[in-house]
């Protein structure tokens, strides 16, 4: 028998793992990618008596691997908040989806496993871009806004290093950073003791920086969209310059789309103030996926910006 955890590589699915094993600890099989390698199934041979944990990758995007591993006789639990498609009716299969444009996989963790670790659940909902739900469960700790600000760092900055073409264009391969938050059981001590987080905080500022810098294809009351160059660096920042265009602007959608070759990787946010639709949108593209507040499109030909675009100008109205 073989445990394998197979989790997304930013902190949505680090955090949420982390608090999982914090409180059940495992020694499992670890599997992870960047942050749009989500269909993670196909990497595990499964069989009978395996037992797999899977956080924040759409069970649609997996569904196939999954009803094979399931046919071997291997277990699964599956902790995730974004699109799912049908969910298939398996004793083997222990499932915890939730839509709701407020939660992240970490937040379903947080409730799953009693509020054990809650503070990680802080963080991860920061970097996932549900600052209220962020906010609300930072007071229930009692935190002061210095710590509140802390966690909300940590979690962008994580959720930050997941972008990119490939392993090679992340700061830290996200195993390699999942093993060093296992040895911090309090984010505050990872804070101030993990020299990772430098090299992260200079790359996100650096980052950021040239991506404020690039002109807009669409600036507009209700929508805003810019296309980022065939840069490594515009593909590291392209999920979090989004996150933060959609809290500078609550009453705004926003798109921003990024450059590899003759293809666009489409990162999609509804407006905070109304966070409905991002998937459905996304959904009317090949490779398109997500949750409702936040959505993205892989692999989006360049011949099909302007389909995009007119798409886009007539949701979220």
């Amino acid at each position: 028998m073989t445990a394998y955890d197979i989790f997304n590589g930013d902190a949505d699915g680090l955090f949420a793992l982390h608090q999982l094993r914090l409180a059940r600890p495992c020694g499992a099989v670890l599997v992870t990618g960047v942050k749009r390698d989500i269909a993670l199934l196909r990497h595990v041979d499964a069989r009978a008596g395996d037992q797999l944990t899977v956080l924040d990758i759409a069970l649609s995007e997996n569904i196939d691997a999954l009803r094979s591993a399931l046919r071997a006789g291997a277990s699964c639990s599956w902790f995730d908040h974004h699109f799912s498609g049908e969910v298939p009716r398996d004793p083997l299969l222990d499932v915890h989806i939730h839509h709701a444009p407020d939660t992240c996989t970490s937040l379903i963790v947080d409730g799953y496993i009693g509020g054990a670790h809650r503070a990680w659940a802080v963080s991860a909902a920061f970097g996932d871009n549900v600052p209220h739900a962020a906010v609300a469960t930072a007071r229930r700790l009692g935190l002061a806004q210095d710590r509140i600000e802390a966690l909300a760092e940590l979690g962008r900055l994580v959720n930050y290093n997941a972008y990119g073409e490939s392993l090679d264009e992340l700061h830290v391969h996200p195993e390699q950073l999942y093993r060093r938050l296992q040895g911090y059981a309090d984010p505050f001590d990872f804070i101030a003791a993990e020299p990772c987080l430098a090299r992260l905080r200079e790359g996100y500022r650096d980052d950021m920086a040239r991506a404020r810098a690039q002109p807009a294809l669409i600036d507009g009351a209700t929508h805003f969209a810019l296309v980022l160059p065939d840069e490594a660096w515009a593909r590291r920042v392209s999920g979090t310059l989004a996150n933060e265009l959609a809290r500078t602007a609550p009453e705004r959608a926003h798109a921003v789309l990024t450059r590899t070759g003759a293809l666009l990787t489409v990162s999609i946010r509804a407006p905070l103030a109304r966070p409905q639709g991002a998937v459905v949108l996304a959904r009317l593209f090949r490779g398109g996926g997500g949750r409702s507040a936040a959505a993205g499109i892989n692999r989006l030909p360049d011949e099909e910006l302007g389909r995009f675009l007119n798409a886009f100008c007539a949701a979220f109205t």
